[in-house]
């Protein structure tokens, strides 16, 4: 699955997730289990130990999309 957002896209599959940012070259990656998101100020987020990103997605739809997707595992 693919989401669109203003900085880049979110390239979804069951086991991780891909985030292409519009800059040429910058790929955030991370696997499923290390990805939370906080709904209420639409932030995602990722913590795999020494490794950790965040962006701010633009609206509650991609929030849904996401969650729709991968489960509600990954509220916070």
């Amino acid at each position: 699955m693919i989401i669109e957002f203003s900085q880049g896209r979110m390239i979804l599959s069951p086991f991780e997730i891909q985030v292409r940012l519009n800059a040429p070259g910058v790929v955030l990656q991370a696997m499923v289990e290390d990805i939370k998101l906080c709904r209420e100020v639409l932030v995602l987020s990722a913590d795999a130990g020494a490794v950790s990103w965040s962006l701010k997605l633009d609206n509650p739809r991609q929030a849904d999309e996401l969650i729709d997707f991968i489960g509600e595992q990954i509220l916070l």
